[in-house]
C-alpha cells in the first residue's frame, strides 16, 4: 500500500520552513544588537551568530532537498529558492559584521552602531510577519509590511547617511575612517539584503493574488 501523499510529498511544508528561515534571521539581528549594547569587551564570543548563520544553512538545504523529493509544492519552486536565497544571506552578512567588529571595535572611536542595529531588528521583525502572512495571501495585509519595511529601510538609509556625513566632517585618522567605513557598508548591505527579501515576498503575493 502507499499512498498519494508518499508520492507527492506535502507542499505546504515549505512554509513552516521559510518561516523558521525567516526567524533565524531576526534571531541573528536582535543577537547583534545586544552584542554591540555590550561593547567591545564583550563582543568576543561569536557562538550565537555562528549558530544562527549554521541554522539558516541548514533550513536552506533542507528546503533544496525537499524541493527534490516533493512533486507539489504550495508556492512555485523558484519563489522557493528565491526566497530561502535571500533570507540566508541576512545572518551571513550580520555574522560579517559582528567578526569585523569584535576585531577592531576598540579602534573605531565614538561609534552609535546600535541605533543602527535597531533599525535592522526592526526590519527582520517586519519581514518576519511578512513570511508568517504568506499562508494568507492577502495582498492589503502584505502591501502594508512592504511599506513599513520600505519605511524602515529609508530611516535606515539616513542613519547611516548621517554616519557618513559626520565621519566625513571629523575623522581624520585615515585608518580608522577606513575600518569605519568597511562597517557602515556591511550594516547598511544587511538591511539591504531585509529589503530584498520583503520584495520577494511581496512579489510571490502579488503573483497569486
Amino acid at each position: 500500500m502507499f499512498s498519494l501523499q508518499t508520492i507527492f510529498g506535502k507542499g505546504d511544508k515549505f512554509y513552516g520552513l521559510l518561516e523558521s528561515s525567516a526567524a533565524a534571521a531576526k534571531k541573528s539581528a536582535t543577537a547583534l544588537t545586544g552584542f554591540l549594547q555590550q561593547g567591545t569587551a564583550a563582543a568576543r564570543s561569536l557562538d550565537e551568530f555562528r549558530l544562527a548563520r549554521q541554522r539558516e544553512k541548514e533550513l536552506a538545504a533542507e528546503i533544496s532537498q525537499a524541493l527534490v523529493n516533493t512533486f507539489v509544492t504550495a508556492l512555485e519552486r523558484e519563489d522557493i529558492e528565491a526566497l530561502s536565497s535571500a533570507l540566508y544571506k541576512i545572518p551571513k552578512v550580520i555574522e560579517k559584521f559582528a567578526e569585523r567588529y569584535s576585531l577592531i571595535g576598540d579602534r573605531l572611536g565614538d561609534v552609535d552602531f546600535v541605533s543602527r542595529a535597531h533599525m535592522l531588528e526592526k526590519a527582520c521583525e517586519v519581514l518576519e510577519q511578512m513570511v508568517l502572512q504568506l499562508r494568507a495571501m492577502k495582498l492589503e495585509q502584505m502591501k502594508d509590511l512592504n511599506d513599513r519595511l520600505q519605511a524602515i529601510e529609508n530611516e535606515a538609509d539616513r542613519l547611516i547617511l548621517d554616519l557618513y556625513r559626520d565621519m566625513y566632517r571629523n575623522e581624520n585618522d585615515p585608518v580608522r575612517f577606513l575600518l569605519r567605513k568597511d562597517l557602515f557598508e556591511i550594516l547598511e548591505k544587511a538591511i539591504d539584503r531585509c529589503r530584498d527579501a520583503g520584495n520577494v515576498v511581496y512579489a510571490i503575493v502579488l503573483k497569486n493574488s
